[in-house]
């Protein structure tokens, strides 16, 4: 393959919208890109498992898509019987026993098969082999990233990469598991806790920590790139022409003080763009929340046109490469 057609991926984290990155990967798929290595954090992690398993097992990713179909988006949400009864009094129970409103365990449930029909099952399936060019370092030679943030010794934990800084074989790790703590919303999903050499960890999504670390694949040693990276976003392209507006009251500056911590990497990048704008794909999923898991059809078929959309008007704005087909 021409390193021309290939590029990097880091997919931003975003609940049910993640559906539009799919849309965006099939677009860029259908130009003729492949993609070495793939980051993602929540569902930017379920999206790039399936991508880099699907491209692992030479399947194309229009039969990713007809599988996304298939998905019942609601049981991601669903509760017990019990739970269910009694309402929000429910869910805060949920919250006080078990740390988070919903299991997760569908996501386990789909995605482990799925995976696995693909022929991945932990991360020593997803090593990186076939290049013999590669510089990276062995920790470092996975098709596959997957963002989380550990909460109990507070920082951001990169898998398969930092496996080891918990007395773990990256190659023996389920990839399923990885990107259920990736998408573990705090107090919305039940979080992970993982048994280390030194104890017991907490896990939860990696949004909390670095919903879009787009510049995990930027070289540090001053050499040339070999491909680019190319970040999606879930969200328009900023204009820069927002009204500012005071923020009155305790309430207030919380909650605009927590907003700034949870998007302080994406609002740097705007801030001091360093051409992150020119590399990355935005993609306007509209009203869409990212805990809408009761989409109609309909409006998931919008949200993967809304990917294709996007990448297509990026793929028009990209100048030709050198020996590009």
């Amino acid at each position: 393959m021409n390193a021309a057609r290939k590029v990097d991926l880091v997919l931003e984290g975003g609940g049910v919208r993640g559906i539009a990155l799919l849309g965006a990967i099939s677009e860029l798929a259908a130009a003729g890109y492949r993609f070495p290595r793939i980051a993602g954090t929540s569902c930017g992690a379920v999206i790039g498992a399936l991508v880099a398993a699907y491209q692992s097992a030479g399947r194309p990713i229009d039969d990713l898509v007809d599988a996304m179909h298939a998905v019942d988006y609601r049981r991601f949400a669903e509760e017990p019987r019990l739970q269910r009864a009694f309402g929000p009094v429910g869910d805060g129970a949920a919250v006080l026993l078990h740390d988070g409103m919903h299991s997760g365990d569908y996501l386990l449930e789909w995605l482990t098969p799925l995976l696995a029909e693909a022929g991945v099952r932990t991360f020593a399936d997803l090593r990186i082999l076939d290049d013999p060019e590669c510089g990276l370092a062995d920790y470092q030679r996975y098709s596959l990233v997957v963002n989380v943030s550990d909460v109990s010794r507070r920082v951001l934990v990169r898998l398969p990469w930092d496996y080891d800084q918990y007395g773990l074989h990256a190659d023996e790790q389920p990839v399923a598991m990885a990107v259920r703590a990736s998408m573990a919303v705090p107090f919305y999903f039940r979080p992970v806790r993982v048994n280390t050499d030194r104890g017991t960890v907490t896990w939860v999504d990696g949004a909390l920590l670095s919903a879009f670390p787009v510049r995990m694949f930027d070289r540090s040693d001053g050499r040339v790139e070999r491909w680019p990276t190319w970040g999606m976003k879930l969200s328009a392209r900023p204009s820069g022409h927002a009204p500012d507006e005071p923020l009155d009251g305790p309430l207030q500056l919380a909650i605009g003080c927590l907003r700034t911590a949870l998007d302080q990497e994406s609002n740097r990048y705007r801030l001091a763009d360093e051409g992150i704008s020119n590399r990355t794909v935005y993609i306007d999923t509209g009203a869409v929340r990212s805990l809408d898991f009761d989409l109609d059809a309909a409006a998931r078929e919008g949200l993967l046109d809304a990917g294709r959309r996007a990448a297509g008007e990026f793929l028009a704005t990209r100048a030709p490469a050198p020996g590009a087909p």
